[in-house]
């Protein structure tokens, strides 16, 4: 998902700690993010909350639903590693992967970071690049669960670059090392009844803001990444830019391929 201006994340954002035995790392993360740390859950719309084994992003509003956060190993995460379909899945026929052509793939807009953890279980090397300092924070904690339940020999090519994407693409612009693949997935536009109605996209929404220069990051792909660029859309939903050299679609998504000549 892509991200509009973060300026909004140090008011609507704050840090708590869930018991006492946590105030000094969530004191570390408050510094860290330059977020209030409270001592009682209230005085923000969002909380960032440190549990004894995880980061969690919390809503003072009940009817948001419970909390929110980055699971690799377990839960959807690791359903889809294990009963994802493989190679034949549309993503990974979308981003070109094979079973013997390990891919450099950037997902320039990582979310809660599952397509880029489907495409590192199945042999890409994924590097995310989140500019959001909170959605950051929950995706470092996630690796961090995922290093501390994976061995050695079983570590994924998965990292975390916090930072704006589209910089970091621009610093590639002219450059030869680029990504061979440049993966997009920016925030649907809003509509009622659909599945921006959840409780991640509400809360993610809050974080991001809307992806207002979409269509401005896939043009600076299109100029770094060697292979091609992947955009992933609502099924019916319009292009975001330029016509693509095809489509891949499944029930309610299109990955819109863009192949570098």
């Amino acid at each position: 998902m892509l991200r509009g201006d973060c300026s909004v994340t140090v008011p609507e954002v704050a840090i708590w700690a869930a018991s006492p035995a946590q105030w000094s790392q969530a004191t570390l993360w408050a510094d860290r993010l330059s977020l209030p740390l409270v001592a009682e859950p209230s005085g923000a719309r969002l909380l960032l909350v440190v549990t004894d084994t995880r980061l969690e992003l919390r809503s003072v509003d009940p009817e948001e639903g419970g909390a929110i956060y980055v699971d690799f190993v377990g839960g959807k995460g690791g359903f889809r590693r294990a009963h994802g379909g493989g190679l034949r899945q549309p993503l990974a026929r979308a981003v070109g992967l094979r079973g013997n052509r390990p891919l450099r793939i950037l997902d320039a807009t990582p979310g809660l970071g599952q397509d880029a953890l489907v495409l590192a279980a199945l042999g890409g090397v994924v590097q995310m690049v989140e500019r959001s300092p909170v959605v950051a924070a929950l995706l470092a904690d996630g690796l961090r669960r995922l290093a501390e339940g994976m061995g050695q020999t079983d570590a994924l090519a998965l990292t975390l670059v916090q930072a704006d994407a589209r910089r970091v693409l621009e610093g590639w612009s002219g450059q030869e090392g680029g990504p061979d693949v440049v993966y997009l997935d920016p925030m649907y536009p809003h509509r009622d009844g659909s599945a921006l109605s959840k409780k991640e996209m509400r809360r993610l929404r809050v974080l991001v803001g809307d992806d207002g220069d979409a269509a401005e990051l896939l043009a600076v792909a299109l100029t770094v990444a060697r292979q091609r660029v992947v955009v992933k859309r609502p099924r019916l939903a319009p292009v975001l830019g330029g016509q693509p050299t095809m489509a891949i679609g499944s029930k309610n998504t299109r990955f819109d391929v863009y192949l570098i000549r």
